[in-house]
């Protein structure tokens, strides 16, 4: 499989989410022996690069960790053949007045913990923290660089204009610097966060984007907004309101989902395929994190971003986006 540059690490085009093992926040559940398969076929199949947090798997409701336990276990002698990146939350759930410094701290040592190994290949601040100032966040992790316990430092749902100050500070103060950003990004959604895209290029960032296929949209299982199929994301997600299922799973959404479907058939491709390669074609993008409950999804997943679509395939889907 492609291998992209992030900072100082290569990763395939193609990345496991971990947010699936343990149980997910639908109530479904991945457990030890569903995770050691997941990840060694993933890592058959050329993927290297394998995202969690210390908050997936709620287990016990909020952060148990369970996930970062899961993929520790089931990687053992295989550690050194994956890139492992984890996040951290600003706020603690045992005690909500540890922020900042010590805040990423204490996550970096349970995370570590947790995985079983002696550092974090990319280590992600998950949301951004309007009460601690970056230089401060910037400074703890530098720390953590310095010690070896973190190789690259990113972040999550950051705005453009949160970039640009996280990248201006590290660079005045010589700081350790952002090598990438991940937010929602697919053939339906822009980020949500603004700026997002540009700021990636103007400092050379590295964009993950996460929740590529829409929350199953763009695998081409909802032919109505009606009725979700079974066991889908929408069909067992009790924190999803109907109001919000009605505007992701909207007339409009599936109707474009229709179009994206023919495009693709119409070339001898699937919706997943076009949906997978074209966040490749995109600037900045280095790996696609993409969630898989079984095997056969992550084998679907690691093949699907292959197709090399021509300037003319990306003007016409360009198109449909609108």
């Amino acid at each position: 499989m492609e291998r992209r540059s992030i900072g100082q690490l290569s990763v395939s085009v193609v990345g496991l989410g971990g947010n699936n093992f343990g149980t997910d926040f639908f109530g479904r559940k991945c457990d030890q022996d569903a995770t050691t398969r997941i990840i060694h076929a993933a890592l058959d199949r050329g993927i290297n690069f394998i995202d969690t947090a210390e908050e997936y798997s709620v287990d016990s409701f909020v952060g148990s960790g369970r996930s970062e336990e899961l993929i520790g276990r089931a990687l053992g002698p295989r550690r050194n053949e994956v890139v492992i990146a984890t996040k951290y939350s600003v706020y603690d759930v045992e005690d909500d007045t540890i922020r900042g410094r010590a805040r990423v701290v204490r996550a970096v040592e349970a995370s570590l913990r947790r995985l079983g190994t002696d550092r974090i290949d990319l280590y992600q601040q998950h949301m951004p923290d309007p009460e601690t100032p970056i230089d401060e966040l910037l400074e703890a992790l530098t720390r953590l660089v310095e010690q070896g316990k973190v190789r690259e430092i990113g972040c999550c749902n950051f705005s453009g204009t949160m970039l640009d100050e996280a990248v201006a500070v590290s660079r005045k103060s010589r700081l350790a610097g952002l090598v990438s950003a991940q937010n929602q990004y697919n053939l339906l959604d822009e980020p949500a966060e603004e700026g997002v895209l540009e700021a990636c290029q103007r400092h050379s960032l590295k964009l993950i984007p996460f929740f590529p296929l829409a929350s199953g949209l763009l695998t081409g299982k909802y032919t109505s907004r009606a009725t979700p199929p079974p066991g889908s994301r929408f069909a067992v997600d009790t924190f999803c309101t109907d109001h919000l299922r009605d505007r992701q799973v909207s007339d409009d959404r599936i109707a474009k989902v229709a179009q994206f479907e023919a495009f693709a058939r119409e070339r001898g491709h699937t919706i997943l395929e076009l949906a997978m390669s074209w966040l490749a074609a995109q600037d900045s993008v280095a790996s696609i994190i993409a969630g898989a409950s079984n095997v056969d999804q992550v084998v679907a997943n690691a093949a699907a971003a292959s197709w090399s679509l021509s300037a003319q395939d990306l003007a016409a889907i360009a198109a449909i986006r609108g």
